[in-house]
């Protein structure tokens, strides 16, 4: 079985590049404002586009999962310093991944594929500083997990809720 090649392997586009890469498609756009983070295991960015506020995060993985290895150009390096590089080099590939996620969201907005709200509706920032989708994630395990909906209009009874094809799930109430 071979090894299964990851999306920007082996690039050697910094993160900074990436970075500008997704401003500059952002305010292309109409992105009205951006900013970025990164601390510890995690980076952020976040925009301004048509009065709402969106933020997209990712996780880096653990450092001390990486196993350098050595070849004829690392040798000389201690293994800390070549654990460093291949984390390193790992960033620059999740940027990557995240620079192909954001131009390819922005064009299937500007062909008329989708909608910029359907497109980034689970990285909408509402007013508690959670995104939408972070917010929704519990309750849609819950729905999962219970088979039941949450009735549409709060304090009916179950008994008074529609019943889909399996006995299980419910998918409002029927009044």
């Amino acid at each position: 079985m071979s090894k299964q090649v990851k999306f920007a392997e082996g690039t050697s586009v910094s993160v900074a590049r990436s970075r500008d890469e997704i401003e500059r498609n952002l305010k292309r756009r109409g992105a009205t404002g951006f900013l970025y983070g990164d601390q510890g295991d995690r980076a952020a960015i976040a925009f301004e586009i048509k009065g709402r506020r969106y933020k997209m995060e990712m996780h880096y993985p653990d450092k001390r999962t990486f196993n350098p290895g050595s070849n004829q150009y690392t040798a000389h390096l201690s293994e800390r310093e070549r654990r460093e590089n291949a984390y390193e080099r790992e960033k620059q590939r999740l940027w990557r991944g995240l620079a192909l996620l954001v131009k390819g969201k922005l064009e299937a907005i500007a062909s008329g594929i989708t909608t910029l709200e359907e497109e980034l509706l689970s990285y909408t920032v509402m007013p508690n500083g959670q995104t939408a989708g972070e917010w929704l994630e519990p309750q849609l395990e819950e729905v999962y997990r219970s088979g039941r909906m949450p009735p549409l209009i709060p304090g009916l009874t179950v008994d008074k809720q529609k019943r889909l094809a399996s006995p299980d799930i419910v998918e409002g109430e029927v009044m």
